[in-house]
């Protein structure tokens, strides 16, 4: 319990949290409409924004989250296209991302002390300013999941029927798609860009074992990647290794654990 005391352990507590209210409202759209392959593609692509800003002096932050919405943006334009198949529009973003991230990171003189929190994350480095954008960030996205759960619900399991009832499809699919690249971002200091996306996609597929409503998911999913954080946060303390990868191992073995015991409950025969 000493460590509580301290500023950093404190604020990867709160960035935790934080992080599990985003993660569960953006996740549960992101496994529901089926779009982690495209998340995957954002958040490799996010990497040339991190690159852009180190070369030009920039916050690495402020850019890739630019960069990172307009690739989304891309995605979602020539994935229209008739000629242009979207896995193959996803892995020219996700190649241009890295591509240039690498190249600016070559191109800047010196060492940038940094850039490995970005690739593998350490929640345990996050601050008062990815506090405030974790914060930011999820109360934009909880009043817009209020004031607008039914159309991206509906838009969700199916965008074929929302457009037969007019409702907004292409603007709010816009919209998702930037508060997913936005979410990718400001989740990078914790987990860094190769594991990013499994906090978007693997409490929200274990919570989708027990239930398949979507406001029920949502909360699970919340819960779900609390729970990991913190055990995550725990036991990377006790073994001394990166809180981030930790933190992923253990969200996929609790889903490994949930699915094994849905599986041996569906195989006992019922007592009546």
């Amino acid at each position: 319990m000493d460590i509580l005391q301290y500023t950093f352990f404190q604020n990867a507590l709160i960035g935790a949290f934080l992080a599990s209210i985003l993660c569960g409202f953006i996740g549960t759209y992101i496994v529901t409409r089926r779009l982690v392959f495209i998340s995957g593609g954002i958040t490799h692509a996010s990497f040339g924004g991190i690159g852009i800003g180190v070369f030009t002096g920039i916050n690495p932050i402020l850019s890739a989250m630019v960069f990172a919405i307009l690739s989304a943006f891309g995605v979602q334009w020539i994935s229209r296209k008739k000629d242009v198949r979207k896995d193959s529009a996803i892995a020219m973003f996700w190649t241009l991302g890295m591509s240039v991230g690498i190249i600016c990171c070559f191109l800047t003189p010196g060492f940038m002390p940094d850039l490995p929190s970005f690739l593998f994350g350490s929640i345990l480095a996050i601050d008062s300013a990815d506090l405030w954008l974790l914060g930011g960030l999820a109360l934009i996205v909880a009043l817009l999941f209020t004031f607008l759960l039914r159309p991206i619900q509906n838009i969700a399991f199916d965008s074929t029927f929302a457009r037969s009832q007019h409702l907004p499809v292409t603007a709010i699919e816009y919209l998702m798609m930037t508060l997913i690249a936005m979410t990718i971002v400001a989740t990078l200091k914790m987990v860094g860009i190769v594991l990013a996306i499994s906090l978007l996609t693997i409490p929200q597929m274990t919570a989708n074992l027990f239930t398949y409503n979507y406001r029920q998911m949502i909360w699970a999913s919340i819960i779900l990647g609390w729970i990991d954080c913190i055990a995550g946060l725990y036991i990377s303390y006790l073994l001394n290794v990166p809180s981030g990868a930790t933190i992923i191992f253990i969200s996929i073995v609790v889903f490994a654990l949930a699915k094994i015991v849905l599986g041996i409950r569906r195989k006992m025969p019922d007592k009546q």
